[in-house]
């Protein structure tokens, strides 16, 4: 995993746009570029694979490529162009997204849907560690094998909620979370990916804290852009609920997000109160953090290049 701290996702834009965005993430010494591949948008795996080409020692990461849409051969096939363009800069964050999306956009029945990660992972991991796999679940099918193993390309999972979590420790190479609370990851995430590989009998895998930042004063102007960027995971039930058992049942009950909970999720102030937060998130157990920039105010770019400027000295890169 190297020494990879904190990173960035990348987003924002068509893909030129967000290749562009790597770039400079990388001449500002950020550790890592991640990116989400979401609803009909650029496909962050076709833009890593370019990146991996134009960059030379930034790590590249997903978080999240959604499961359903393709199938686990097809997403090892494009884990390997990017690991074998950038060996050892690659992360495979694999993630289920959500109904809203699965079955609304695909109309793919989204159900069982643990069952599906872990099956979906497994296909993964084997083909790319091991270079063959042999099976037949109760959700998937794979038979397939590759030139090249790639053995240390650590494929991960998104996680919200303590099985998930559990689920991490016990059969991935990492977890990835978001928008959960720093109290949430270390009073529910870091016991259960640790009870995970306990159980398993393997080292614990590293979590991934995935949270939203900025480095701006203004905090109506925060919460506004909060509330708008943000809104869905206020609507979303996976979110509402890891919310709720978070201190915050006003997600559920108004499917709004709330002026604490914007406080209290969000890091964002001047340079030494999100560095505070991002430190924060290490002593309470991560052991990466992923930023996303929220672009609060009426200069979104400055915001952007002043938070990527900051998260740049932070990181061990700069």
């Amino acid at each position: 995993m190297g020494d990879t701290r904190i990173g960035v996702a990348a987003a924002g834009g068509d893909g030129a746009e967000v290749l562009a965005r790597i770039q400079q993430l990388e001449e500002s010494g950020v550790d890592a570029a991640w990116l989400t591949t979401g609803g009909a948008g650029p496909d962050g795996l076709t833009i890593l694979g370019a990146a991996a080409a134009r960059t030379e020692r930034i790590q590249l990461g997903t978080a999240i490529v959604p499961t359903w849409p393709r199938h686990p051969i097809v997403a090892a096939q494009q884990a390997q162009v990017i690991e074998s363009i950038a060996p050892g800069r690659f992360r495979f964050g694999l993630g289920p997204s959500h109904a809203p999306v699965i079955s609304g956009m695909f109309g793919i029945v989204f159900d069982a849907v643990l069952s599906h990660l872990e099956e979906y992972v497994h296909i993964v991991r084997t083909l790319l560690h091991d270079g063959s796999i042999e099976f037949d679940g109760d959700r998937l099918t794979a038979h397939a094998s590759i030139p090249d193993s790639f053995p240390d390309l650590p494929v991960m999972a998104s996680a919200l909620r303590k099985r998930s979590f559990e689920y991490c420790g016990a059969q991935t190479d990492g977890a990835i979370s978001w928008m959960c609370p720093l109290p949430y990851m270390r009073d529910v995430a870091v016991p259960a990916i640790k009870a995970g590989a306990e159980s398993a009998g393997r080292p614990t895998p590293p979590i991934v804290a995935h949270i939203p930042l900025t480095v701006h004063d203004n905090t109506d102007e925060v919460r506004a852009a909060a509330r708008e960027q943000f809104a869905i995971y206020a609507r979303l039930p996976f979110y509402q609920s890891m919310f709720e058992l978070s201190g915050y049942p006003e997600a559920t009950q108004t499917s709004e997000w709330s002026d604490r909970m914007v406080d209290e999720i969000v890091a964002y102030g001047s340079d030494e109160r999100v560095s505070q937060r991002i430190n924060e998130a290490f002593e309470l157990g991560a052991s990466e953090v992923l930023i996303s920039v929220l672009t609060a105010g009426p200069e979104p770019e400055k915001v952007w290049d002043r938070t990527v400027g900051l998260l740049g000295e932070l990181s061990s890169g700069g």
